[in-house]
C-alpha cells in the first residue's frame, strides 16, 4: 500500500473528513515519527510495532566494481521492529 492509498482508504473510512483533512493528518503523523526518530527516540505503535534507529560503525568495504579498499563512514539507518499482534497476524495465528 502506498502512501495515496492509504489515504483513499481512511478518507472512505471516515465520510465525516474531507480528503485534505485525511492527508494532513496522515502527514503530521509521519512527520511526528520522522522528527522523534531524528532526535534520537525510539517510536512505538502497541501491536504494530516499534521504529528506531540504529548506527553502524565505520568500516572498510570493496567496491565491487574494482575491488578498491573504500572507507564507509558511520551512519545511521531506521530500524523497524513488527510488534507480537502485527507478527500474529501475519502468520495466521488471529488469538
Amino acid at each position: 500500500m502506498i502512501r495515496s492509498e492509504l489515504i483513499q482508504k481512511l478518507s472512505e473510512d471516515n465520510p465525516h473528513l474531507t480528503q485534505r483533512d485525511v492527508e494532513r493528518i496522515v502527514a503530521t503523523i509521519l512527520d511526528e515519527i520522522t522528527d522523534a526518530m531524528a532526535s534520537g527516540n525510539r517510536v512505538e505503535l502497541r501491536g504494530f510495532g516499534a521504529f528506531s534507529v540504529k548506527k553502524r560503525d565505520a568500516r572498510i568495504g570493496r567496491n565491487p566494481r574494482t575491488g578498491e579498499s573504500v572507507e564507509v563512514e558511520e551512519k545511521h539507518v531506521p530500524f523497524f521492529k513488527t510488534g507480537k499482534l502485527l507478527r500474529d497476524r501475519l502468520n495466521g495465528d488471529e488469538g
